[in-house]
């Protein structure tokens, strides 16, 4: 079987104006003292792909204009609002405050496992995906809603934190793209 590629013309892409004027998706991303510059870049090329209204970068994140950023963004960064937040326990409080069901993605005793969650119809979603070595700060999962869990089965007890964004934004936002 022939297949051939589609050309970047043809995928039919929205324009940074068009991106910025849609629907919102009701979800946003909390990066939680990510170190690296490529971890941040990856999710905002990741929130860019799935329509996601906004990144706060909290902490020691790094904070675009970055080349490093950029690099892996492939301008991304450009286009997806973000906010640099110096302390995330007090913007997990805020998010609450303003409606969002705030979810640390992180392995915890009463975690749901990724693929038993269904989004509530209308429900607004802050998900919080942690540091590279300590994952989400015990002080933000003991502020959140709950804990979401990708399932996994190797021998390996995490996933690089980028990875884990495009796991968790593609399942939260399938069936609900626009």
């Amino acid at each position: 079987m022939s297949d051939r590629k589609l050309l970047n013309s043809e995928l039919g892409r929205i324009s940074p104006e068009e991106y910025r004027s849609r629907a919102e998706s009701g979800i946003v991303v909390v990066l939680d003292n990510v170190r690296s510059t490529h971890n941040t870049g990856s999710v905002f090329r990741t929130a860019d792909s799935f329509g996601i209204d906004k990144v706060y970068l909290c902490g020691i994140c790094p904070v675009p204009p970055s080349p490093e950023i950029r690099k892996v963004a492939l301008g991304a960064e450009q286009v997806v609002p973000f906010e640099h937040v110096a302390d995330t326990a007090a913007l997990v409080d805020r998010l609450r405050a303003d409606g969002y069901t705030v979810v640390a993605v992180e392995q915890t005793v009463n975690s749901v496992k990724l693929d038993r969650f269904s989004r509530t119809p209308g429900a607004r979603y802050a998900l919080v995906f942690g540091n590279e070595v300590e994952g989400v700060q015990q002080e933000v999962v003991d502020r959140c809603d709950f804990s979401l869990e990708i399932p996994q089965c190797g021998t390996k007890h995490s996933l690089n934190v980028s990875v884990s964004a495009g796991v968790v934004l593609w399942a939260v936002t399938r069936g609900n793209n626009r």
